[in-house]
């Protein structure tokens, strides 16, 4: 297994990795809206939090020598399904291939985000 660490996205601030290869594939942790500078929450809407999500997982992927067009799968959470129909706007402009997903809303997500995505993606 190899560890996957970019400065790129957040760090892991637990006892985790960004993401883990094994033979061909990556598993990525899940991102949230952290702005990988500073630590800080990128905006309060769906919109700039989906936009930061999507800027982190592409750090990871990138990093892991892969790209949105490799994921085979996603799992996507949402502190609130009346944002569904946004944030897949928004994940559509970046998993064009169309990748299996699983997308639930959850009572609550780490600091309170609104929306986490994680991936496995083909390297």
């Amino acid at each position: 297994m190899k560890k996957i660490a970019t400065s790129n996205a957040p760090a892991a601030i637990g006892p985790y990795s960004q993401g883990i290869i094994t033979g061909n594939l990556l598993f990525s942790s899940g991102q949230i809206a952290l702005d990988p500078k500073t630590g800080e929450i990128v905006g309060t809407d769906i919109v700039s939090q989906t936009e930061q999500v999507m800027k982190n997982l592409g750090a990871i992927l990138n990093e892991a020598g892969t790209s949105y067009e490799k994921v085979v799968k996603t799992t996507c959470f949402l502190a609130d399904m009346g944002d569904f129909a946004t944030f897949n706007e928004i994940y559509g402009k970046y998993f064009t291939e169309k990748p299996a997903r699983s997308c639930v809303a959850v009572k609550t997500l780490p600091k309170n985000v609104l929306c986490e995505v994680e991936v496995i993606a083909e390297v």
